[in-house]
């Protein structure tokens, strides 16, 4: 047997860090026994995907809410009130706001004749049992019936009323199914061929061209009030920002490119979508153009200019780091793992901070007594590690970019306003991750700027807890007639 040295490195004296390699390690050791389970089964296991008959008797009473076993319980008893009732221990309470309908029980005529004394059975009170049901979505018409006036006497100056603003001039589709089209493509993350074919089940024939035309109209509309949400953006004391890559078909539709997609998150959960043909740093520069205050990113390049402008300041993202950290754990665990429980401290104390609810003073003052020391053990570490450890190598590389990073990183420290990481923005994006792998690529650059206008509005709505739908059908309804002057009314959380 090959007898292989420990590596020489030694262990931090500090108890807390210690007890979290350990439970690093522990998570780390149950994932690669699961996985070496999974392998096992793999290779020495069976390979048919045939059920034993026997099994499926498992699933025969799924869903019932019987006390005893199915086969010794009458049907009658499965369907008993007390074991459907609305108010079930533990059930949440339905919505007050869902529409009700009722649905009256009585008993079998020959049940309300007293047995005791043969008189009849009055109401003396009611049971009532919830149960959720749906009706499919349903297209509706809306007439605009205008009526004509004439003078009788003059037979002529024939009066007429004008129709009201329609958001598509000339087209068809009313506001609701305006927003309806925007939510289910850009917060549902359904494409439009696929709302083509539900539209077709309903009887309705809508081309995925003209949906299209629809969503560029909407996008067009609702622009302005993108740019009043960018204005408070940048008037935000900080930014959080990070970009994702979107395909985009190229003009003779055999391939794609990739474009991307950049947001921007202010203090008031205003977000703000940015769409550039190639990932460019004049992209954020000119965004951002002279914003001075905090914009918290990852370490890419393209922000180093705007940086080293001096007017605004650059937080880092231990999320980040932390990544690096745990993708050299293989190749060098000791190290990774006392990093990585050095980390998990500062992200206590930070779980300490949503506890208490802390304002931003008492944030900077937590932060001060218990993040600082630990700041400071982990440069310790990163010094004595650079020396150490080949520049190249997994490791390496992450130690490098902490301490290229030191001063960002440190910053979060002294601002009570100012997150630990960046993943505010990475959820954010998340919203365009999934709908990529749906609708799969934007048509062309222009798609991509509708489709930065629409994220915008849907992804605001998102972190300010607003149902998507109503927000859009409320704008698009009022957008047309509203005064330019006024236009910051129609943003969210106004």
């Amino acid at each position: 047997m090959i007898k292989t040295e420990p590596p020489n490195l030694e262990l931090p004296e500090d108890v807390d860090t210690l007890q979290q390699m350990v439970m690093h390690l522990l998570a780390d050791l149950d994932d690669l026994n699961k996985q070496l389970a999974w392998y096992k089964r793999y290779v020495f296991g069976r390979r048919s995907e045939q059920l034993d008959p026997s099994q499926l008797t498992l699933f025969e009473g799924l869903g019932a809410e019987a006390e005893e076993p199915p086969q010794e319980t009458p049907v009658a008893a499965l369907s008993s009130p007390k074991k459907r009732n609305g108010h079930h221990k533990g059930r949440r309470p339905l919505p007050a706001d869902l529409p009700r309908e009722r649905i009256e029980h009585h008993p079998p005529q020959e049940e309300l004749i007293c047995s005791g004394c043969g008189h009849h059975k009055e109401i003396i009170g009611q049971e009532v049992t919830e149960q959720l049901d749906y009706v499919p979505a349903s297209f509706v018409v809306r007439q605009h019936i205008r009526y004509k006036y004439a003078c009788k006497n003059c037979q002529g100056n024939v009066s007429i009323a004008e129709l009201p603003a329609f958001a598509i001039e000339k087209g068809r589709p009313g506001n609701g199914l305006l927003a309806h089209v925007l939510t289910s493509k850009y917060a549902d993350h359904l494409p439009l061929h696929r709302m083509e074919g539900i539209f077709a089940r309903h009887g309705i024939d809508i081309q995925r061209s003209t949906l299209c035309d629809w969503v560029g109209g909407c996008a067009e509309l609702v622009s302005a009030i993108v740019g009043d949400i960018k204005r408070r953006v940048l008037s935000s004391a900080k930014i959080h920002t990070d970009d994702t890559p979107v395909p985009v078909q190229t003009k003779d539709c055999k391939r794609t490119r990739d474009g991307y997609l950049w947001a921007y998150i202010g203090e008031q959960n205003d977000v703000v979508f940015d769409y550039t043909p190639t990932r460019i740093r004049d992209g954020p520069i000119e965004f951002l153009g002279d914003y001075a205050g905090f914009v918290q990113a990852d370490a890419y390049q393209g922000y180093d200019k705007l940086f080293a402008q001096g007017k605004c300041i650059e937080v880092g993202c231990w999320a980040h780091t932390r990544r690096k950290f745990f993708d050299a754990k293989e190749t060098d665990p000791a190290r990774a793992y006392q990093m990585l429980a050095l980390i998990g401290q500062l992200y206590d104390v930070e779980r300490r901070v949503k506890e208490d609810n802390l304002d931003a003073a008492g944030i900077e003052r937590l932060r001060q007594e218990q993040s600082r020391p630990i700041l400071g053990q982990i440069k310790s570490c990163l010094d004595g590690w650079s020396v150490q450890v080949l520049p190249r190598s997994p490791i390496g590389k992450a130690i490098t970019y902490a301490l290229g990073q030191w001063t960002a990183l440190n910053r979060y420290v002294d601002n009570g306003i100012l997150s630990i990481d960046n993943n505010l923005a990475e959820r954010i994006l998340r919203m365009v991750v999934i709908g990529r792998k749906n609708w799969l690529f934007a048509g062309s650059d222009n798609g991509g700027k509708r489709a930065a206008i629409i994220y915008s509005l849907t992804a605001s709505c998102k972190l300010c807890g607003i149902d998507p739908f109503a927000y859009l059908r409320d704008v698009i309804d009022r957008v047309s007639t509203h005064p330019a002057s006024r236009i910051s009314q129609l943003v969210i959380g106004m």
